[in-house]
């Protein structure tokens, strides 16, 4: 479980300090709206760079090489509280040679985006599959009609295996309809095995030794063993929490945190989803930007972050707090803090309390 650990989010580097499997480079590029742009960006929600694909292969197989190595370094940035406490966040620094080296296939495309992606934590998946699409979508407001200046959407993307768009809830621009999908198109993209799901092997037209290597006959991950992985991954319970810090969970409250972090979702046979968020795509603002869209969510949007079991699965990661999409926030404070967009006015209440408030948040945040 090198990309979740216990069943926790990974770890950017490794005990070696080298990058670790479950920190990857997604890849994207413009469209140039030529048919068959529409068409990927319709069906897969992005058009992939034309040399590398969707993804940065870091391993090859023997006669295939790797694609290349991903690299990763960091900008401070000091932000200062009314109080005068100071707190460094950490910004990844983008751009070619910056975040990647060693391409084995040459030219890369000049307008590509790399945006990186830390493999999440795996357990509740199969709570919030059983909310419904009718529930989600309830949740929208995308004109913001109620003035709060918070307008969600929800996703609606392609489903691989009912061929058809539904609302997407899975990965970080929750562009993932399901468990089963999600699954076949982890094993496709992190592991380049075919399935039914994605039936094609993971080489673009431009990797000669890749489409000519030996092929089996079927499929690499048969459908019944998809079904299975995904059974394990519906069973997966969220460690029980206890909440004792009942300051900090009436400031969650007052501040106006849980307009989008939704403190639950009732089923229909009466039991809640405690997940604290309304699966909903925000803008977070150009803080947090990763150029890239996905489907229906623009480059600064992103499905609101289930909180519950965050201290859990920091704990399942050596204690080291990895936040966000892409890990840069060390910290629950430096998440929070990352926050602008339609957050932007809950995160200034939220450094204009006292010290002692802000801490009392943090650790109501750390018992979910």
């Amino acid at each position: 479980m090198k990309c979740h650990p216990k069943n926790g989010r990974a770890s950017i580097f490794t005990n070696k300090n080298n990058i670790s499997r479950g920190y990857v480079s997604r890849l994207s590029i413009p469209s140039d709206n030529s048919k068959q742009d529409q068409k990927m960006k319709k069906y897969q929600g992005f058009i992939e760079e034309e040399t590398y694909g969707a993804q940065i292969s870091i391993d090859g197989i023997y006669g295939v090489s790797y694609e290349a190595k991903p690299l990763l370094r960091y900008k401070k940035l000091i932000l200062t509280y009314p109080d005068g406490a100071t707190v460094a966040l950490s910004q990844p620094i983008k751009g070619l040679s910056e975040q990647l080296h060693d391409l084995q296939y040459g030219h890369i495309n000049k307008n590509v985006n790399i945006t990186n992606r830390l493999a999440p934590a795996l357990v509740g998946l199969g709570l919030l599959e059983k909310i419904t699409d009718a529930q989600i979508l309830k949740n929208q407001d995308i004109k913001d009609l109620n003035k709060d200046g918070i307008s969600g959407k929800a996703n609606i993307v392609y489903s691989h295996l009912h061929k058809d768009f539904r609302v997407g809830r899975f990965t970080y621009k929750a562009s993932s309809p399901s468990i089963l999908h999600q699954t076949a198109s982890a094993a496709s993209t992190d592991m380049s095995l075919t399935s039914v799901l994605f039936p094609n092997e993971n080489c673009t037209k431009k990797q000669k030794e890749c489409l000519e290597s030996p092929k089996g006959d079927t499929f690499d991950i048969p459908i019944k063993r998809l079904e299975a992985i995904s059974f394990y991954l519906q069973n997966l319970e969220i460690p029980p929490s206890i909440i004792t810090q009942k300051r900090g969970e009436a400031l969650f409250l007052k501040i106006g945190c849980v307009k989008c972090h939704r403190p639950f979702f009732e089923l229909d046979d009466g039991s809640k989803v405690r997940a604290f968020s309304d699966i909903l795509l925000h803008d977070v603002g150009e803080g947090l930007s990763d150029g890239r869209s996905e489907f229906r969510a623009t480059p600064r949007e992103w499905r609101t972050a289930p909180l519950w079991g965050i201290a859990k699965y920091i704990r399942a990661s050596n204690n080291k707090a990895e936040l966000l999409h892409d890990g840069r926030a060390k910290s629950i404070e430096e998440a929070i803090l990352w926050h602008g967009g339609e957050a932007q006015e809950i995160k200034n209440t939220f450094m204009n309390l006292s010290a002692r408030q802000r801490e009392d948040i943090i650790q109501y945040i750390k018992e979910l």
